[in-house]
């Protein structure tokens, strides 16, 4: 009996240990548990401010691991605890999430906004796959409007577009090449050669349009969430911040795109694979039988996104309401035209940012803990004791290797706000605070390409549907993205440093 009983407690505790963090790697469940267990000790035994540390550096990792296991969990988990030690208190995060508000809003309603405007994204990048055929132009054009598209609307959502293009013409020539048949060992030895080529020259487009979205994002209060974060803190409306990002931001998009044209030219890094003409022709044929079966009530939602879309730009340049307030107007517009009016239809649409969105909560519970411990307080102190035209600079670097290991938003969100109360101090004036503003913003978006950690667009990519069936692991991105990394973020240094 005694037996029977312990050996139904074994199963219980397998049971409840198999559900912990699912199907994370038993390692990293393991070392989950030693956080937990090592940071009452430290902020108890040792020293609070070591404990801060030592908390601020395991959710880095949890950042830096989320193809092992979704940050929120494993965040949340720290930041609870966190509370219960009184490392910081539920009114400061509450506090937190309040005064930013209009980054709440903005990932809920703009990301859901934009997910109604996907066929007429859809739209536009099937056309420039099938009708370009240099591939040179076509990855400059598809890097380009990425960044674009990013530049108003989200660079999540668009590069979700972007993967939706790519796998639903990968499906289409692997059905046919196939014989209507999925898997890989089934595709005749004769178009074995086309597929993996064709592989590789998806691989090429769907990175230069992720670095486009980068390109993009950083230039506007809309393209990446740590912008209004930071345009909120600086009092920048979006044709403000569009110019005192310019001096930086240009430079880097015309790097960036002189890049893209270069790496379809001299075939480095993996770049330079083109279509194969038995693919094309499958692919030309499929867009034109999709174009014939169109409806008039297709046509007609193409339309009333188009005209969302022009109002969206329009609302975005005037600053006719909070970012967040105009997303959820592209909502309403773009469903009561569309007849969307089913609450499930509606649900799907949110799916994306929301997960996003409760993980941000996270990150503000951590920055609340960072400034009641004063953690960043003697590595600012330090930084603003350097000669003001130095300190830009330095902000840019720490800021861009930071983003790499971890997330720019993360990132962002800590050192804006330790400058802004530097600011309130008196230690800088306007002028300074406004151009390590800068060097902030740009710090975290445009070194950050360098890894999928550090942009949420490169991590979607990294784990969506497509990566597996274009072969992109977490190691070819990282090639892949390096000779961005060199050539914008120093560029992005140089005009930080002496174009501001």
């Amino acid at each position: 009996m005694a037996q029977s009983i312990g050996s139904r407690d074994s199963a219980w505790w397998a049971a409840y240990w198999t559900n912990f963090l699912g199907e994370a790697p038993l390692w990293y469940k393991w070392t989950i548990i030693g956080f937990l267990a090592v940071n009452p000790v430290l902020y108890l035994l040792v020293d609070p401010y070591i404990a801060g540390w030592v908390l601020v550096l395991q959710f880095i990792f949890t950042l830096a691991m989320a193809l092992k296991c979704y940050p929120l969990q494993p965040g949340g988990l720290l930041a609870i605890e966190a509370l219960a030690l009184g490392m910081t208190s539920p009114e400061h995060v509450y506090h937190e999430v309040d005064v930013n508000l209009k980054v709440i809003l903005l990932l809920v309603f703009m990301v859901a906004g934009i997910f109604f405007m996907k066929e007429l994204l859809l739209f536009t990048f099937t056309k420039l796959l099938v009708h370009i055929r240099s591939k040179t132009l076509l990855s400059v054009l598809f890097c380009f409007v990425a960044a674009v598209l990013s530049a108003f609307l989200d660079a999540l959502t668009v590069t979700a577009v972007v993967i939706s293009v790519a796998v639903g013409f990968y499906g289409v020539y692997h059905r046919i090449a196939s014989g209507g048949v999925h898997l890989d060992a089934d595709v005749p030895e004769l178009h074995r050669e086309d597929l993996d080529q064709f592989r590789a020259f998806l691989r090429n487009l769907v990175m230069h349009a992720a670095v486009g979205t980068a390109l993009g994002g950083v230039t506007t209060i809309v393209g990446e969430p740590q912008n209004i974060l930071i345009a909120d803190k600086m009092g920048w409306e979006f044709m403000e911040f569009f110019y005192r990002m310019a001096p930086v931001t240009m430079p880097v998009l015309a790097v960036g795109l002189v890049t893209c044209l270069l790496l379809e030219r001299v075939k480095w890094f993996g770049y330079g694979a083109t279509i194969p003409p038995a693919v094309l022709a499958v692919l030309q044929e499929y867009d034109s039988e999709e174009s014939t079966k169109r409806t008039r009530r297709e046509n007609a939602r193409l339309v009333v996104q188009a005209i969302a879309a022009a109002f969206l730009v329009v609302a975005l340049a005037r600053h006719v309401a909070e970012v967040g307030l105009i997303g959820l107007s592209i909502i309403v517009l773009q469903t009561a035209f569309n007849g969307i009016v089913e609450e499930h239809r509606l649900g799907r649409a949110f799916e994306e940012a929301l997960p996003f969105t409760a993980l941000l909560c996270v990150f503000f519970a951590i920055v609340a803990v960072i400034s009641d411990q004063g953690l960043f307080q003697p590595v600012i102190d330090y930084v603003l004791t350097l000669p003001a035209s130095q300190q830009p600079g330095v902000f840019y670097i720490a800021n861009g290797v930071l983003s790499m290991i971890s997330d720019n938003v993360f990132v962002a969100t800590v050192y804006i706000g330790e400058v802004e109360r530097a600011f309130n101090a008196g230690v800088i004036n306007r002028d300074q605070f406004d151009l390590l503003a800068v060097a902030i913003n740009t710090g975290t978006n445009i070194p950050s390409v360098a890894t999928p950690n550090g942009q949420a667009a490169f991590l979607f990519l990294l784990t969506s549907s497509l990566a597996p069936l274009i072969r992109l692991s977490y190691g070819r991105m990282v090639i892949m993205a390096v000779p961005y990394t060199f050539t914008m973020g120093i560029t992005g240094w140089i005009f930080v440093t002496w174009g501001l």
